[in-house]
């Protein structure tokens, strides 16, 4: 039997499919073993900036989309805000693809009764918003960042060193500076707090945090890239920060993956296929056929 973990909520954000820097076996085996009422997907669930200059989306990436699908057909209520690397889907504000609602932003009331906006947090980034090519370029550098990072430790790992991140050495410093110029988290709590909100759910920075600032409660869904993160609302009204890593670690010492399951199995990748994925093909249509073609 499958060991399933329940959640009023969950929240998941920046999972960047379509990158290879995207983490997306972990992610598919963790949203195999949760169940929720209601799941937003806060932002840049597909990165559309790399995938317009190079088509990648293999089987793994596949699987998460046909997860969430699945969830959707289990009963639980799909939100989706787009990010800033995902931001065609918002030309599709108010419409359903395959049992997903897309929203701008949405207004979640927790168990509590509290109200918490839910925004990818974009608007309040000041490099993202006036320095649109700085925000593209620094992605890339990123996520080839990232790759360099994996293989470095990889090595280390071989030779018995611990692990030393590149990637977080050199996005700490950086991060610094955006945050420092935007004030990004702080920012987004005041126009919460000043829109009559008790917390703010939230992405875009690759921060992960559940923390108040100034009497409002500030939850970053953290990343997909390093972090393996989700904000995770229970039935009681607490709230958590979960390191997926070491949920699927303790998978592992109860040996509970369960029975075989059908999207387990190997299958050819098909993005068309994939009825969510209509939402954002708009965004990059003509590039997309053309690489698929060559």
């Amino acid at each position: 039997m499958t060991s399933i973990t329940r959640y009023r909520t969950l929240f998941l954000s920046d999972l960047h499919l379509g990158s290879r820097a995207c983490q997306a076996v972990p992610l598919a085996r963790f949203l195999k073993h949760v169940r929720c009422d209601r799941l937003y997907l806060v932002g840049d669930v597909i990165d559309m900036w790399r995938l317009r200059q190079k088509w990648y989306f293999p089987n793994e990436h596949s699987k998460v989309i046909r997860r969430i699908l699945k969830m959707s057909e289990r009963g639980t209520e799909v939100i989706l805000i787009p990010g800033n690397h995902d931001e065609a889907a918002r030309h599709y504000n108010g419409l359903e693809f395959g049992g997903v609602t897309i929203k701008l932003n949405a207004v979640h009331d927790s168990a509590n009764g509290e109200r918490w906006l839910v925004c990818h947090g974009d608007r309040f980034d000041l490099v993202v918003q006036h320095s649109r090519w700085l925000a593209r370029f620094g992605g890339v550098a990123y996520e080839t960042l990232v790759s360099i990072d994996r293989r470095v430790n990889a090595v280390r790992r071989m030779i018995g060193r611990p692990h030393l991140s590149l990637s977080q050495s050199v996005k700490h410093r950086v991060k610094q500076a955006c945050t420092f110029i935007s004030r990004f988290e702080s920012v987004l709590a005041e126009a919460a707090l000043k829109d009559g909100f008790d917390g703010v759910v939230c992405g875009h920075i690759h921060k992960a945090e559940v923390r108040d600032i100034e009497g409002v409660h500030y939850y970053n869904c953290g990343d997909w890239i390093e972090s393996c993160t989700a904000i995770g609302e229970r039935d009681d009204g607490s709230v958590e920060l979960i390191d997926v890593k070491k949920f699927l670690a303790e998978l592992d010492g109860r040996d509970s993956d369960g029975d075989p399951d059908p999207l387990d199995q190997d299958t050819t990748p098909d993005w068309h296929a994939l009825p969510l994925t209509t939402v954002f093909a708009s965004g990059f249509r003509e590039p997309v056929e053309e690489e698929v073609a060559s």
